[in-house]
Parts: C-alpha cells; structure tokens; sequence
C-alpha cells in the first residue's frame, strides 16, 4: 500500500482509496505533502487538518473543471469534476459526525458527482428505492440485452462501514460488471452515505430488510432479468452481503470483496487494539451509524453482527474474496464463511496473495485484481461472456 504517512493506517488508507477512485497522483501528493507532520499525531489528531488540506485540492480541481466548461470542452470538465468530487468526499469522509463543515464538503461532493455524469454522458441513473415508509437512494448502471434478447442480470451491490456507492462507482465495479453484460444497482443502503447523513437511516444487522427493498425495486425493471438478481458487498458487506442472500431466498448468488464473518466478535478485538480502523474517531464513528446512544450499549447490540448459523442458509453460488495481508479483518474469518456455507451449491474462496500485487483490505493497495476477479465469478455464474 502507498504509505505518504509513516505509521498512520487510517491516514494511509483514506488515501489510497481516493487513488483508487481516479485520484491523481501530483493532486493527491499535494493534498499529502503539508500534513505528513500532523499525521505523525495519530489517526484522531489533526484531521481538521486532513480536511483542510484536502479540501484546497479540491476546490482547485473544481476551479479548473470550470474554466473547462466555460470553454465547452466538457468531458475534460466531468474528468476533473469526478476528480474533485473524489478529493471533497474523501475529506469528508475523514472527519468526526459533529464536524459542522463536513456537511458542505459532502453536499459539494455529490453535486459534483452529478455534474460527473451528465457532462461526461455517462451511463448511470440516479434512482430512489422504497424502503419502510422512506426511502434511500441508488445508482443503476445498465447493461444491454444479452444475444439472445433476454434482459440482462443485475447485482445489488451495497457498502462497508463507511464506503459510499459514488466511491464505488469510481473504483470501476460497476465498469467491470458492465463489460461482462450485468449491470449493477450501487446503494447507499441504512447507514452510509446519503441515508445515513442526509435521511438519518441507521444500520441494521438484519440487512435482508433493504437488500429485499432493492430487489423489490429492480423487479419492477423490465430491463433487469428477474431470474438473475445477484448480491455483493465489500469490506462491512462482507457481512450484509451474504447475511441477505441467506434471508432472501430470491437472490441468486452471493459474493463478497473482504469476508467479515464475525464483526461483533472484532469490535471486541477492536478495544484491545487488535486489527486497524478503517476511519478516525472510530467509535463515535460506529455508534453514530448504528445509531447507538454510548459505547456499552454499541457493545451489547455489536454481537448480532455475526453470521454463525446464517451462512448454511445460503443455497445459492457463493464466493469469498479476501487479502492475506488485510490489516483490518482477519483472514480466518473468510475460512469461517467459506466452511459454514455448506448448502451453496458452489461455494468458492479466493485468497490474494503477495504476487497478485493485492493483499490489504479489499484491494486498497491495488483494487483491479479482486474487481475483476469477482467481476470474471459473476459473469461465467449468471452464464455471460467473459472474453
């Protein structure tokens, strides 16, 4: 993984993930190079100056996408526009919930995103999913009909702990998938991105409840096969991910980028220091999407957040992915999903090695090779073209 902050996980990962999401390298360096003193202070410790710093970047990116529309050229405008876009949700993304500019920085972000994709003419729609009296909202990448006519299959792909689906869209899954003739419904499901921040939805840890709700929603598509509806998730997906294709018996296969078996269990190995955190301000940062009032009772609620006795209720194909060198979640836990699966019909397990170039958490360090990995299982289960 490139590490610009010596020591600094947390910092580490925040930027590798904003490389991954189509950040620019000279961009990124000078978001970097003035705060490498403040990380030294710790992951919590000078994130307002993360922010700052990040933020700049940003608002220089957007200026220049600017000049570039004015001038009409719009497609470098929506490169750079998903550029800045990329740097204000990573700044964001950093800071504690009850930082107040956080708020502008993600709005700034998403309009962005916006701006990204109808300039650039990209293929995505911005779609609302009905969900318990509200709703949340989602991004829908379509593929075309197959050979033989038949509407393509579609995976609902949800977040981790503090992933949004616009980063999701950066890092090319939905591009992957798309290659191969399946199309992807992104979702900021409870919890993350616009549910969590903008409509106040809290996580759930009987995660069918919304991945129904997106299934249910793409059943009204008539250009979504119904027969082929998929479920994946990374890193915290690790968990819903195959937690609602155990409960919803209409999706048909599971896969997961980072296994994450027993989460409940790792907030407990978590207080002993063991295992990194994905984001600083760690606890209040799980408390506030699980929507807990203080740490005992985040603590008392954290062990419905294992799959013991879920996983054997998948009857669907079911692949698990992980790095052996992730930092964040141990690799026994990917053992564990992969050997309780036992009535998947065709259950695999991958493991990224060193001379794949990708080992840490759900590929920070890389990203393709796991991407198109999963992208490959997809597309040869639900019986598309690979080649």
């Amino acid at each position: 993984m490139y590490e610009p902050f010596p020591g600094n996980y947390v910092w580490n990962l925040s930027t590798n993930l904003a490389l991954m999401c189509g950040g620019n390298i000279g961009e990124i360096d000078a978001a970097c190079r003035p705060i490498r003193e403040a990380a030294a202070r710790g992951e919590d410790a000078g994130t307002a100056r993360f922010f700052d710093s990040w933020l700049a970047v940003a608002q220089q990116v957007e200026r220049n996408a600017e000049a570039d529309e004015a001038a009409g050229r719009l497609l470098s405008a929506a490169e750079k526009y998903g550029r800045a876009s990329t740097y204000y949700l990573t700044a964001e993304r950093m800071q504690a919930r009850d930082y107040a500019p956080r708020k502008a920085a993600y709005a700034r972000g998403l309009d962005l995103f916006a701006k990204r994709v109808r300039l650039g003419r990209e293929n995505c729609e911005f779609v609302e999913i009905p969900y318990e009296g509200a709703s949340f909202t989602g991004l829908f990448i379509k593929a075309p009909p197959g050979p033989d006519g038949r509407p393509a299959p579609c995976l609902v792909s949800c977040n981790g702990l503090d992933s949004m689906k616009e980063q999701i869209y950066y890092a090319g899954n939905p591009a992957a998938f798309l290659k191969r003739g399946v199309s992807t419904l992104l979702i900021d499901q409870p919890g993350t991105g616009e549910a969590l921040r903008l409509r106040g939805l809290h996580g759930v840890h009987d995660s069918e409840r919304w991945a129904s709700a997106a299934l249910d929603y793409l059943l009204t598509r008539n250009d979504v096969d119904p027969a082929r509806i998929g479920m994946f998730g990374l890193s915290l997906g690790g968990y819903y991910a195959p937690r609602a294709a155990a409960m919803e018996p209409r999706f048909a296969l599971c896969a997961v980028m980072g296994a994450n078996h027993n989460w409940g269990e790792m907030q407990k190995r978590r207080r002993q220091r063991e295992g990194e955190n994905p984001v600083p301000h760690y606890w209040d940062h799980v408390m506030w999407v699980f929507g807990k009032p203080d740490i005992d009772s985040f603590m008392a609620w954290a062990p419905n957040m294992c799959l013991d006795g879920v996983v054997e209720r998948i009857r669907v194909p079911f692949l698990v992915t992980h790095g052996e060198g992730d930092r964040q979640i141990p690799l026994e836990y990917a053992h564990q999903s992969y050997d309780q699966a036992v009535n998947s019909p065709n259950r695999h397990l991958h493991v990224f090695r060193a001379t794949d170039y990708e080992v840490e958490h759900c590929g920070a360090d890389n990203g393709t090779i796991s991407r198109d990995y999963i992208a490959d299982w997809v597309a040869e289960t639900f019986g598309c073209r690979v080649d």
